[in-house]
């Protein structure tokens, strides 16, 4: 079966469990799966239970797809995404943003936990992504083009729609959210960065830095699907201050920035 084909397998295998077209996809990162509890949920899939889709090994992502309304717009969230740490070749780390779109969404929100390369940057701060540099091992659109969902050379002048990126940064002025904007560099992972990558980041231009977003983002971006992106900075990556780095604490911080990553996506939802 080609990779086409597995994409369709798994569409009809949903659409034929679940009435329901969402207008927006939501992939939820690291800490931040209780968005699902503001969805008035309609109907959820286990990851497991879908034909030719990964299953998440990471302790802090449920795996399931979530049906429902959110600020009283039809959404779909994947409580839990995949990483290429994890084992996953880029293709089927982005498998769901395909299916997503088959689905029918018009929109794509993606959050993640990061590490604040910025100094100026405090934990639980969160960074609406402008801009990202690449720096994984793999991409996804490599081998045969897919025609069907979109050109061979996909553009990237704005891989994060500047419209959305303008609108968060008034909601979270408003409800005083600390928050900046800023660029995401995606690694591979599964190990942190050392003390002269940290100093590399920063001077290429790099505000933080993180294990998964990019895949999705630019498989997105080849099917012209509008992109919003936010991280929560969970730790702090001064190379001459650096701590060692928990799990803990990463999961705290990320809990911590959650009720303010809410808020602005559901603002968002509510005014696209």
């Amino acid at each position: 079966m080609t990779y086409s084909e597995k994409i369709a397998q798994t569409t009809d295998f949903i659409k034929n469990k679940v009435d329901f077209t969402p207008e927006f996809g939501i992939i939820l990162g690291t800490g931040l799966g209780a968005l699902v509890n503001d969805i008035q949920a309609e109907f959820e899939l286990e990851y497991e239970h879908l034909p030719n889709f990964p299953v998440s090994t990471v302790e802090s992502h449920k795996g399931k797809l979530i049906f429902g309304e959110l600020a009283g717009r039809k959404v779909v969230a994947m409580q839990g995404r995949f990483h290429y740490y994890e084992g996953y070749d880029m293709k089927e780390v982005t498998f769901p943003v395909r299916v997503l779109k088959q689905l029918g969404i018009q929109k794509l929100f993606v959050s993640n936990a990061a590490g604040g390369v910025n100094l100026g940057f405090k934990i639980a701060d969160l960074m609406i992504i402008e801009d990202h540099i690449d720096l994984t091992k793999e991409n996804p659109l490599t081998g045969a083009n897919l025609d069907e969902f979109g050109g061979r050379f996909p553009d990237m002048s704005e891989p994060y729609e500047r419209k959305m990126i303008d609108e968060a940064l008034e909601i979270a002025k408003e409800h005083e959210i600390p928050c900046h904007e800023g660029v995401y560099v995606g690694v591979s992972g599964p190990n942190l960065e050392t003390r002269a990558e940290y100093r590399f980041i920063g001077r290429i231009g790099g505000d933080a830095v993180g294990m998964s977003t990019i895949p999705e983002v630019i498989v997105a971006r080849h099917m012209d699907l509008p992109v919003f992106a936010i991280s929560a900075i969970t730790d702090l990556c001064d190379p001459d201050n650096l701590e060692k780095a928990e799990i803990s604490k990463i999961l705290e911080a990320a809990f911590k920035a959650e009720k303010g990553m809410t808020t602005i996506i559901k603002a968002l939802i509510a005014k696209n």
